[in-house]
């Protein structure tokens, strides 16, 4: 294996995934010369590019660098993508991100968080208490954390707070001191085959935390009697049953004030100005985090107190009184559930009206009855067509099938240009738009629409 100090050259096949971009910055703050190839340019593509990071988006090997240590891939390029093919038959070292991370990450203190959804906002919240409150860390994010307008940061402080992530079982290669698990509802079914696979691979996820570690996970998960670690935590919203849990919550104009409540302490008068109710849920994770280390409380309010979140997760793209608007990454069935949920704990008095995006062709399938259900809490939807990302079509799968499965009657589908004229004709006081494909690329438009 090559050592990190040893990587003077790099390059990123899919140098723009959330993920891979993260793994970019960590090198280049190292010094390394950073290269990648993503096939559009986006606005992580170009925050990239003016950290100095070269970037070109063409499929070619007659751009790609031929002097590099190490070439990393994300699962989602293809196996006949053309650089990738180079550097395989040309004796190049080629890894998953996910074998990087193993690198970084087997000489430090971890913390990791896995779950089908919450994970990424969790982790940021983690990462954001730990900088904040002064005892550092360096930070791999799934998402853009708002507070500093980046999935990446680093620390003298050898800690490591790192998004797991269960596709292409890429969290297995991770070995924490602290784990989080916040779901392990099915998906990437096109991976693990069977809802029981994706729970086989957290039970393992679990095991994999070091001797004398610590498991914090969400209350009542499927098989929780498997999940095993020297020191174990659950954690719910409002279930006293649960280890930790909030109390005495409050909304304040689309915030929270809230206690967080273990058996040996409490936190009280947290403040959360970020909505949904499960997001009030992910701060108590983050919380027990801070609380196995031992972090003062004062710093623990004063952190949650200042967390503005993350980008795509119920963020507040347009909020006064006549209008609100919120975009979320929510692309699975239960986060939609909870997504729709936060919206009304708020503002229970306005009819909503949600576009969602639906991802990956596999997934509409795996769980278009599921979809269907949640979809059904909305006021009134609008569906586009589905974003297909790494996937080719299937027979029988698309948008259509969602809308067959809804009972609510104000339902439609709608291609990119004709939500726009939509919008622009009826001005909803309460928009979320929802998915995990390029219907953020949409959200501006819609604001200036509404304004």
């Amino acid at each position: 294996m090559i050592k990190l100090q040893n990587i003077q050259k790099i390059y990123f096949i899919g140098i723009g995934g959330i993920g891979m971009s993260a793994l970019a910055r960590y090198f280049k703050s190292r010094g390394a010369e950073v290269k990648g190839y993503d096939k559009t340019s986006t606005v992580l593509t170009r925050t990239l590019e003016a950290s100095g990071i070269e970037i070109h988006y063409e499929e070619n090997v007659d751009l790609i660098p031929k002097d590099v240590d190490v070439v990393v891939y994300t699962p989602a390029i293809p196996a006949q993508q053309a650089e990738l093919v180079y550097y395989r038959t040309h004796d190049f070292i080629v890894v998953k991100r996910s074998d990087v991370l193993q690198w970084i990450t087997e000489g430090s203190f971890n913390i990791c968080i896995g779950g089908t959804h919450g994970k990424t906002t969790v982790t940021t919240m983690i990462a954001h208490l730990l900088r904040h409150s002064g005892y550092g860390c360096n930070a791999f994010l799934g998402g853009i954390a708002v507070n500093y307008q980046t999935n990446f940061w680093s620390s003298e402080r050898n800690v490591v707070v790192v998004e797991a992530d269960e596709y292409d079982r890429s969290f297995l290669k991770l070995v924490p001191d602290i784990a989080v698990v916040t779901s392990m509802d099915p998906d990437h079914l096109d991976i693990y085959g069977t809802p029981e696979a994706v729970e086989d691979a957290f039970v393992q996820f679990s095991q994999r935390v070091k001797p004398g570690g610590c498991l914090i996970s969400k209350y009542g998960l499927a098989r929780s009697a498997e999940l095993k670690a020297a020191h174990q935590y659950h954690y719910d919203y409002q279930n006293p049953a649960a280890a930790v849990h909030a109390e005495n919550i409050q909304t304040n104009n689309g915030s929270y004030t809230f206690n967080a409540v273990h058996a040996d302490w409490i936190v009280k008068g947290i403040e959360l100005h970020m909505g949904g109710l499960h997001n009030i849920e992910n701060a108590i994770a983050a919380i027990t985090v801070a609380k196995y280390l031992s972090i003062d409380d004062e710093k623990i309010r004063a952190a949650i107190a200042d967390f503005r979140g993350v980008k795509r997760r119920f963020e507040y793209i347009l909020k006064n009184e006549k209008h609100i608007l919120i975009d979320d990454y929510a692309h699975h069935p239960q986060e939609l559930k909870a997504l729709i949920s936060g919206v009304r704990s708020l503002f229970a008095d306005r009819k909503l009206v949600l576009v969602f995006q639906p991802h990956l062709y596999s997934r509409t399938n795996d769980l278009a009855n599921e979809f269907a259900e949640s979809l059904d809490m909305a006021d009134e939807v609008i569906l586009l067509p589905i974003y297909p990302a790494r996937e080719l079509p299937m027979e029988g799968v698309s948008s259509e099938m969602l809308l067959t499965r809804m009972k609510m009657q104000q339902k439609q589908i709608l291609g990119k240009e004709a939500m726009l004229q939509w919008m622009a004709n009826h001005h909803p006081a309460l928009l979320v738009m929802a998915g995990a494909g390029d219907i953020d690329a949409l959200v501006l438009q819609v604001k200036e629409l509404l304004t």
